[in-house]
């Protein structure tokens, strides 16, 4: 704390109040603010890879079922219509069973020999 008095120092109880209130908004800017900003760009490339992914799974899916509807002919019609949406399920299914593997799977960070 300051000495009352000396010069360059804050004399009034309003300059000490007014210098801690600028210490505390510099602190929160400082150690919320500025590192949210600075992870902007990751959370942009999350969200497009996410919609990109998202995309080209149903997309895929749906090209599966309308390969396998016009690919086999007549042999899946009647009671076997169910089985082309079948097997765009179970891509779909374990498209998203990998994704969770390779989600939970440890991070191994080799390091460089010394």
């Amino acid at each position: 704390m300051a000495i009352p008095g000396t010069p360059g120092q804050p004399d009034g109880v309003r300059e000490v109040i007014a210098d801690l209130w600028q210490l505390v908004k510099d602190y929160a800017k400082q150690e919320m603010v500025d590192p949210l900003l600075m992870l902007k760009r990751f959370f942009a490339f999350g969200i497009g890879g996410a919609l990109a992914l998202c995309l080209g799974l149903g997309f895929g899916t749906l090209a599966i079922i309308r390969a396998l509807q016009e690919s086999t002919g007549d042999h899946l019609t009647g009671s076997l219509e169910w089985v082309p949406y079948l097997a765009g399920f179970v891509f779909a299914l374990a498209t998203a069973g990998l994704a969770v593997w390779f989600i939970k799977r440890p991070f191994h960070h080799e390091e460089a020999p010394a």
